[in-house]
């Protein structure tokens, strides 16, 4: 009976998942164009260019201006139609959804790849490895920090350790990037010890060890940034969270019983925080893997936040659009995940419940 209703649970979460991926990516479609205008943009765009092709072309120079227009209009409506262009928006922002969903994400309008590619599924797969590197492992730093750091100052309640990690706490009010900024006039300015951006050094070594040591060389600006930023906020919320469990009424009778404080570590308290910790973790790492934009530009690191800047800011509607497909598609992975992982780590869950 059991296999069932976790078939049938799973396949509610899945469709409901699902739904909401389609709802968030159409609204998307419809900001990132702003309700059509932006295919305006590119209509008017594209009767510029035909207008100066044929204008341009000496084998047109015996026709008046009045055919001129008219072999200019017979163009320009024959390549709407060739691009779906002279169908209203409402219709064409379906097809939109259609081709995201299914990971068609065709062109880019102004940008392109390192390789010269204007293909939006090349631009993104060259950028996002480069986000994952850095705050993939930005984030698992501050997981392994805020968890030992956390479950230490736990057991030292009222210490000057603890009293610390407090009064330390409101440095995490400021952004990566503003910490990022005094650490380039730091270390490459004035001691000119590590590189101010960028990825690798310029040219790139062709030496493979070469080249992973430089790239490492260029994370430790944008990943000691982060660690100041948001390690000591970090530390505190798993401190007060196993505070929190520490005082429940079967943790005080694992330590009656004279259990070992190693295993009341491990078996009363980690283990029912777990999933929420786990949930916290894998969000905020999807999250990152869409890299942080400012801090992208602080450090000129070439991932997905920058990439989406510079979409932002040319209007390069393909991008943005396949962006949140990316990030919707990974999203929903995730809590279909956490789902399964819950149903493993909490006995209290019982799928298929009341």
């Amino acid at each position: 009976m059991m296999i069932p209703r976790i078939i049938k649970y799973l396949l509610k979460r899945g469709i409901i998942i699902f739904l909401t991926v389609v709802a968030a990516v159409y609204i998307t479609i419809w900001i990132a164009n702003m309700g059509g205008y932006v295919d305006e943009i590119v209509k008017g765009d594209l009767y510029i260019s035909i207008s100066q092709n044929i204008r341009q072309n000496p084998a047109y120079k015996h026709l008046n201006e009045t055919q001129i227009r008219e072999l200019i209009d017979a163009l320009y409506t024959n390549e709407l139609k060739r691009i779906g262009f002279d169908k209203p928006f409402i219709y064409r922002s379906f097809a939109y959804l259609r081709d995201a969903l299914s990971l068609n994400l065709g062109r880019a309008l102004w940008l392109s790849s390192d390789s010269g590619s204007r293909s939006v599924r090349i631009i993104i797969l060259e950028r996002l490895p480069n986000t994952v590197l850095l705050f993939t492992t930005t984030q698992l730093i501050l997981f392994f920090i805020g968890l030992f750091a956390g479950l230490f100052l736990s057991r030292r309640y009222g210490s000057i350790s603890d009293k610390l990690s407090v009064l330390l706490a409101p440095l995490s009010s400021l952004p990566g990037w503003f910490y990022g900024i005094f650490l380039i006039l730091i270390f490459a300015s004035f001691l000119r010890l590590l590189p101010y951006g960028g990825m690798v050094d310029v040219p790139p070594p062709e030496d493979r060890w070469l080249y992973t040591l430089s790239v490492l060389k260029h994370m430790i600006l944008p990943v000691i940034s982060w660690l100041i930023a948001y390690s000591f906020i970090n530390v505190y919320v798993r401190r007060t969270f196993f505070l929190m469990f520490s005082s429940e009424d079967y943790v005080e009778l694992a330590k009656a019983k004279g259990l070992p404080e190693s295993l009341i570590q491990r078996r009363y308290i980690l283990r029912p925080t777990l999933p929420p910790i786990i949930t916290d973790f894998s969000l905020t790492l999807i999250g990152s893997w869409m890299g942080a934009i400012i801090t992208e530009r602080v450090f000129n690191w070439p991932g997905i936040g920058s990439l989406f800047y510079s979409a932002s800011v040319m209007f390069d509607t393909p991008i943005l659009v396949g962006l949140v497909v990316i990030y919707a598609y990974l999203l929903a992975v995730t809590v279909f995940t956490l789902e399964l992982v819950y149903a493993v780590l909490d006995p209290r869950i019982r799928v298929g419940g009341a």
